[in-house]
């Protein structure tokens, strides 16, 4: 089948299996017909208002049936969304909202029922209203402010098959993260185009929540991050739970500690796991399956879909492999453009791009990361990388979550300063450096430490490092 407009994909699903659920979040359930004609309905209101094709709307609402409606029927009427968390400090909000002209700002729930919807005039032709980029999102400011990047692809899907191997199509998929960031959304929505079932987790990630979803709901296909993947791990019910029907568990965000990905390869089988390394931007994907992490533990994959990646000194000359410095990775399309700031390269496929990791590529081409650039900390001349010493303090059984960063010192220039989730346990510093005594060199143990009793990363498992610096 050829690629169809969003719109017209979605209504081509509808009248295969119209009373097949769409999106089911607690009680409420929204069926294929459902979504289409509240989403057609709204796309004919706004476009009685003026929208436009190619007009961006801006969509600030709690991950549930309303955000999917109003995304679906800004893709009908031919414009492009841009999803924002609803909870944005005012700020960053209007920042994000002055680098682009928005048409529309959807705040607020929408009608419920079709017959609620102001009325508009019929919208014709779908191939008429085809947006340019089929999503704009902000990226997840780890490493700075949040930019906002607009995928070039255009507004089209072929609803028969999956965009992706790792993303097949009419799966029942559990989004357990928000989906104003980038990587939820991206996996949801293609889903939605290609006849998935999505099952919309409650607000904050509750790992007993998870796996009573997966049970209740036959879920065959789920993304999480390290982070959460931690958590369920550690959940009293875990080993008890009916997970049988997962057919693929993929992670992204972040590095995954080797321990970590272990447990779960053992727990689910390496048939059923599935890493990917890309980012908002999408300018190359990477992709792991469980058999190639155990062959060459720690590896994060080889690149995929005409992906090439390279290594390069702080020269931008390449490195032989084995060597590290820092990764970059090129398409053969541009597949991204910043919106409202210079976009590097200015768009050309034959420019390299970067995430700013750091890693190496071995003999085979398969690539292992080191750590993030501007989180590498020099301490008296020797640099660490965060993540490893993260990875270690993580193991810890009272541990959720931890993060390492670089503190003005006087005598070492920085100093380590580790920041731990202790969950209430009441870990001290001495236990701690303890743990890590045989776990980690002595140049990369903090020097000092903070607990605290509260998540340090978001549900998309990154982490604003600044703000512990």
């Amino acid at each position: 089948m050829p690629d169809l407009p969003i719109g017209a994909a979605l209504r081509r699903l509808a009248e295969a299996a119209p009373q097949r659920a769409a999106v089911v979040q607690g009680d409420v359930t929204l069926t294929r017909a459902d979504l289409v004609d509240r989403a057609e309905a709204v796309a004919r209101w706004w476009v009685r208002d003026g929208l436009r094709v190619d007009d961006v709307v801006a969509v600030a609402l709690p991950t549930g049936p309303d955000l999917l409606v109003a995304c679906a029927a800004a893709w009908t009427a031919g414009a492009t969304p841009l999803v924002l968390s609803p909870d944005l400090p005012v700020a960053e909000r209007r920042s994000l909202l002055a680098a682009v002209d928005v048409a529309r700002l959807v705040d607020r729930p929408l009608p419920t029922r079709v017959g609620d919807v102001p009325p508009g005039p019929p919208l014709g032709d779908p191939e008429r209203r085809v947006a340019a980029g089929w999503k704009i999102s902000p990226s997840s400011g780890s490493t700075g402010l949040p930019k906002l990047v607009r995928a070039t692809a255009p507004a089209r899907v072929d609803p028969s098959r999956g965009v992706t191997s790792f993303l097949p199509a009419e799966q029942v998929q559990l989004v357990s993260a928000p989906l104003s960031h980038s990587a939820p959304l991206t996996y949801a929505a293609r889903g939605l185009m290609t006849g998935h079932t999505l099952v919309l987790a409650g607000g904050g990630f509750d790992p007993g929540e998870w796996l009573r979803l997966v049970a209740r709901h036959r879920v065959t296909w789920a993304l999480l991050v390290p982070t959460t993947m931690l958590r369920v791990w550690r959940h009293p019910d875990r080993a008890s739970a009916d997970v049988s029907s997962l057919r693929t568990l993929l992670h992204l965000g972040a590095p995954c500690p080797p321990w970590l990905k272990r447990a779960w390869l053992g727990w689910l089988g390496p048939d059923r796991v599935t890493e990917v390394y890309a980012g908002t931007e999408s300018a190359g994907v990477v992709v792991c399956g469980g058999h190639d992490w155990l062959a060459r533990p720690g590896t994060v994959g080889r690149p995929v879909g005409g992906t090439e990646l390279r290594v390069v000194d702080p020269d931008g000359v390449p490195v032989p492999a084995g060597a590290e410095g820092l990764v970059e990775m090129r398409r053969p399309r541009a597949t991204y453009a910043y919106v409202g700031r210079p976009t590097p390269g200015d768009g050309d496929p034959a420019a390299w791009h970067t995430l700013g990791d750091l890693g190496h590529l071995d003999a085979d081409g398969w690539l292992h990361l080191a750590g993030r650039a501007d989180d590498v900390v020099t301490t008296g001349g020797v640099s660490v990388h965060p993540a490893p010493v993260e990875a270690a303090i993580e193991a810890h059984p009272a541990v959720r979550s931890a993060l390492v960063v670089g503190r003005p010192d006087d005598d070492l220039g920085e100093r380590l300063h580790a920041v731990v989730d202790g969950a209430g346990a009441g870990l001290g510093a001495a236990e701690l450096t303890a743990w890590l005594g045989e776990r980690v060199d002595r140049d990369a143990r903090p020097r000092s430490w903070e607990v605290v009793d509260r998540p340090l990363r978001d549900a998309a498992g990154k982490a604003r490092r600044r703000d512990w610096r």
